[in-house]
């Protein structure tokens, strides 16, 4: 089994923000995978909040032996972004060595599609107003928030769109005592869920806490070792396969998390329609689906996803499983 590396950029269409800074371009790697004259394909994203850089994640990728099997994977390599190029590139593989789909493979319905959220990048109260109206017509706007004075930015966005679902991800960047300061204003404004909006060191200030708005694990929760430190904290997990470390583990934790209680959330980071196109299979039925990561870029795969009012459908087998 050969495996390549290679870095790709993708130019955004705008800046984003987010409490922990800005960027203007997706740098993604995507491995190729390929066995007997058939080639699999995967991509991750690494993330500085987790210590990935692309260095470093190619180094790991780089790292395995000539071959294994996907079920090998999981102890090769830890969950994280380059155990998700690689588990992604591998049912890639399998599937094409098939002559099937990754969903049929998987033992799954056939997916279908699913409304997506819409990301407005943190910017000031009126940047975010002119956002929010410019895209009011979407049925799910998140919103990046994490300040100590979101509350305008939060007004001004519900004015922008007043008929838009709206899901807030504060991105760590809250207090206990701003959370609960904020908590009866989304409530007024018909916020529907708050994802991680205090640091997962310090989420134990969320157990007794009133919980008016749904509220959703994402740098808390990585794979099913997270789920036991989540109880009396969390309603919903954000299931990302850049964190999970791929397909496989991804719809493991959909499964026990369903099992034990929480709602599931589908998440992404900002990468094209080969990174998104596994999660769409994890996506179906989720409370909340938030894999709009080609909407922001300028740029996208030879064959992306399609967009339209149904929401992001799943991929055609031209560009994964």
């Amino acid at each position: 089994m050969n495996i390549t590396v290679t870095s790709d950029v993708f130019k955004l269409a705008q800046v984003f923000t987010i409490s922990r800074g800005s960027r203007t371009e997706a740098k993604v790697l995507t491995v190729k995978m390929e066995k007997e004259g058939v080639t699999g394909w995967g991509e991750c994203v690494p993330y500085a909040r987790y210590n990935e850089t692309l260095d470093s994640v190619t180094a790991e990728i780089e790292g395995l032996p000539a071959d294994f099997t996907r079920a090998e994977l999981q102890s090769l390599l830890p969950a994280g972004a380059a155990r998700n190029a690689v588990d992604c590139a591998l049912w890639d593989l399998e599937a094409k060595q098939a002559g099937k789909r990754v969903w049929e493979l998987a033992g799954l319905e056939a997916p279908g599609p699913e409304i997506t959220a819409y990301t407005l990048s943190l910017d000031t109260a009126e940047k975010m107003q002119a956002q929010a109206a410019e895209n009011a017509f979407r049925p799910l706007l998140k919103i990046k928030l994490g300040t100590p004075d979101d509350m305008p930015r939060l007004e001004a966005v519900r004015a922008g769109a007043p008929d838009a679902k709206i899901i807030i991800d504060a991105n760590e960047g809250w207090s206990a005592e701003v959370y609960a300061e904020l908590a009866p204003h989304l409530v007024r404004l018909g916020v529907e869920l708050v994802e991680q909006p205090l640091p997962a060191g310090e989420d134990d200030a969320l157990i007794g806490m009133e919980r008016p708005v749904p509220v959703c694990a994402d740098e808390s929760c990585h794979d099913r070792t997270s789920l036991p430190k989540l109880k009396g904290k969390y309603d919903v997990v954000n299931i990302k396969l850049d964190k999970t470390g791929g397909l496989t583990e991804a719809l493991k934790l959909r499964a026990q998390a369903l099992a034990e209680g929480y709602q599931v959330m589908v998440g992404c980071m900002v990468g094209s329609s080969l990174a998104m196109a596994p999660a769409t299979l994890v996506a179906q039925g989720a409370a909340v689906t938030d894999l709009d990561g080609p909407l922001l870029l300028a740029e996208d795969r030879e064959e992306p996803l399609t967009f339209d009012a149904e929401g992001v459908h799943p991929p055609v087998a031209a560009l994964w499983g």
